[in-house]
């Protein structure tokens, strides 16, 4: 890579700059959904189920929704907001007129989804604590689970943001991806209690899946070996789509 951390930390600092203008309305959006959910599902619907994988059907839904708020916060930065400053600002056309290069444009654009992600996933965090749904000490282990989710998020944006061609076909991506992923990776109920065979083995590919299970471990204090496999999806897939979208981003930007 050609990387120089300032020039990354630079494009950081000029979406942090634009964010501070309109963070209210930013964050308000993305931050009360998933609290909606654990109000209305966790508490209206836990006053009818007993209990969800050993606990009370809201602590069950707590850790996963704290990885639906980072994958959100990550996603809505490197989709609509990252394709509106590639296609129509040309923001990446002005930056390279500077020292900054495609590389640092990439990472500091990763970096800024993990930001933005990071504050809500720790704010969500702070509800669940607030409720008393986050066992404490245990549950600050979600806060490492945080930015690896939107690492992988802001990853698979990123790669789907510069293969289309129009910003309606985000619709696609939201509606037919990150909609069943939040349903079916474990948020809502125990795969392995539902699931079995072949589908079983599917669900590990889902990319929510896994930052779900290890956070929803670490609230119940219950992580073992299997969080090493989580870890190493998280990780590895998060590499490989890094890598394939910093060869498409010097070619964009290059030529």
């Amino acid at each position: 890579m050609s990387l120089s951390l300032p020039h990354a930390t630079a494009v950081w600092r000029r979406n942090a700059s634009m964010y501070r203008r309109t963070w209210k309305s930013n964050l308000l959006p993305n931050f009360f959904e998933p609290v909606f959910y654990l109000t209305a599902i966790g508490v209206g619907v836990g006053a009818y189920i007993s209990q969800m994988g050993g606990t009370s059907y809201a602590a069950f839904l707590a850790p996963g929704l704290v990885c639906v708020a980072a994958m959100n916060g990550a996603s809505f930065e490197v989709t609509y907001n990252f394709f509106v400053r590639l296609n129509f600002e040309k923001t990446y056309d002005a930056m390279l007129t500077t020292p900054v290069e495609p590389d640092d444009a990439l990472v500091g654009e990763v970096l800024w989804a993990l930001t933005r992600a990071g504050i809500y996933g720790v704010a969500f965090y702070a509800v669940t604590v607030a409720f008393g749904y986050a066992p404490l000490p245990g549950s600050l282990l979600v806060l490492a689970v945080i930015p690896l989710t939107a690492l992988l998020f802001a990853a698979i944006g990123i790669v789907f943001s510069l293969q289309i061609a129009r910003i309606d076909l985000f619709s696609f991506y939201f509606t037919l991806f990150l909609t069943p992923l939040f349903l079916f990776s474990g948020v809502f109920f125990p795969l392995e209690e539902r699931l079995s065979g072949g589908w079983l083995w599917l669900a590990e590919v889902l990319p929510l899946a896994h930052p779900v299970r290890i956070a929803r471990d670490a609230f119940q204090g219950t992580l073992g070996l299997r969080a090493l496999w989580d870890l190493a999806y998280l990780l590895g897939v998060s590499a490989l789509l890094l890598g394939w979208s910093l060869r498409i981003v010097r070619r964009r930007l290059t030529h």
